[in-house]
């Protein structure tokens, strides 16, 4: 036991071992998700951070040490957005012939994001830095946490805030559009990319390529949307304006 310890000891000051650690973890969750036949409810995502945060929690592990290594991961996150552009530029048609109804979508949805996490947060009582860090949980995690950061939120917390929307939209978005009988991919995939961000995107695109293009767009514009939203939501609640 006491080998082991020091193994480990030497191992978790590599640069490499978190890195190595979290793309074993997703291809582990990958795996689940293909052997469940693509079933919504197996998120590769969700299954990957149970996996590692069980084995931080094991290893006595502080968080900061595992970003460390693991931050090329969050590199990788501005180029996979950008690399969002492609099915976008693939479906521009489509995408001017619906640019009222995508405004009309994309203001409807940042407000309702923001005013009804906001108005459960202040119901349970939260205090102001919690409702900060709240109120951009459906922005892409890069956006969310530098509005958090100017708005007096934790970033740590609206981190883990918008990595539990992005799962939650994955997870219910299919089964839910289905009960609602909703078959405009176009309207689909933006409802799931204005809600839940790059994971419901990478949803949306195993779904249908059309449905990714406008989860893709739904994400884009609400990133811009939000930053504008959340500021003005917040103050309301902090001023005590239901």
């Amino acid at each position: 036991m006491t080998d082991f310890a020091e193994i480990w000891s030497y191992l978790s000051q590599g640069p490499l071992l978190w890195l190595t650690a979290t793309l074993i973890a997703y291809a582990l969750g990958d795996a689940c998700f293909r052997l469940a036949g693509r079933n919504p409810a197996v998120n590769p995502v969700l299954i990957a951070v149970a996996l590692l945060a069980a084995l931080l929690h094991l290893t006595a592990t502080p968080y900061a040490t595992y970003f460390e290594g693991a931050q090329f991961v969050h590199f990788l996150l501005g180029p996979a957005t950008i690399a969002l552009a492609l099915p976008l530029y693939d479906s521009l048609p489509s995408l001017r012939r619906a640019v009222w109804p995508t405004v009309a979508a994309l203001v409807t949805g940042s407000l309702t994001a923001a005013l009804s996490a906001l108005a459960i947060g202040a119901a349970l009582g939260l205090d102001a830095t919690v409702l900060a860090s709240l109120a951009p949980k459906s922005a892409t995690a890069p956006v969310a946490i530098g509005i958090a950061e100017r708005i007096g939120g934790s970033p740590t917390l609206t981190a883990v805030l918008v990595i539990l929307t992005g799962i939650t939209g994955a997870v219910v978005a299919t089964p839910l559009l289905n009960l609602l009988r909703l078959r405009d991919w176009r309207a689909r995939g933006f409802a799931v990319g204005l809600t839940s961000h790059g994971i419901g995107t990478a949803r949306a695109l195993q779904v249908h390529p059309t449905a990714g293009a406008f989860a893709a767009l739904g994400m884009a514009l609400n990133a811009i949307a939000t930053a504008l939203v959340a500021p003005f939501a917040l103050s309301l609640f902090l001023q005590g304006v239901p």
